[in-house]
């Protein structure tokens, strides 16, 4: 079987609270759709070397309840609730990071480089939970929307202010259809 992930390259912190709504079910529910939906994430995390348990399921899980929780409350102008940040800031804490600089002839300091030194389900939830931080603190958070889309409830971070659905090409067009039904159905009843 094959996932499809309806919206992805939104923040990476969006990207994993997207993975789970109403309209979509849970599309990481077990450790296959895991490693699906890190495969649609190339070069944003640090891959896991074996396929996901249910303990680095179970983490992902929660950091992904308490960044749905966190930024529910943010986007409202609210205090995120002391369980969600209790929740990211001990995934954070799991993993230490460091910065690591490097040297290529041809390119010389090459950008510092987030390492994390631990067990590579702690790692993936820590760098997850890293991601949700920096979505949390960054100015922009308050421009994060939800799909405009009749049963659609994807979050996304427009680069344009005018934008209003997740993919325009889906969201938008049943949108775009459904009025001009109404439009050319109106006199026919």
């Amino acid at each position: 079987m094959t996932v499809t992930f309806p919206l992805l390259g939104e923040p990476l912190a969006l990207d994993l609270v997207n993975t789970s709504t109403p309209a979509v079910g849970d599309l990481i529910a077990d450790p296959a759709g895991l490693a699906a939906w890190l495969d649609a994430q190339p070069g944003r995390l640090t891959p896991l070397a074996a396929p996901a348990t249910g303990a680095e399921l179970a983490r992902v899980h929660a950091v992904r309840g308490a960044a749905r929780e966190a930024l529910e409350a943010v986007r409202r102008g609210e205090e995120p609730p002391v369980g969600a940040l209790r929740v990211l800031n001990e995934a954070l804490a799991a993993a230490p990071a460091h910065r690591e600089l490097g040297w290529t002839p041809a390119g010389g300091l090459t950008a510092a480089v987030r390492l994390r030194a631990t067990d590579p389900g702690r790692r993936l939830a820590a760098e997850l939970a890293g991601a949700v931080a920096d979505l949390l603190t960054d100015p922009r958070v308050a421009d994060v929307r939800g799909c405009e889309g009749v049963e659609c409830a994807l979050l996304f971070l427009p680069a344009n202010p005018r934008r209003r659905w997740c993919v325009a090409a889906l969201c938008g067009n049943r949108a775009r259809v459904a009025r001009h039904y109404a439009r050319h159905t109106k006199g026919e009843l």
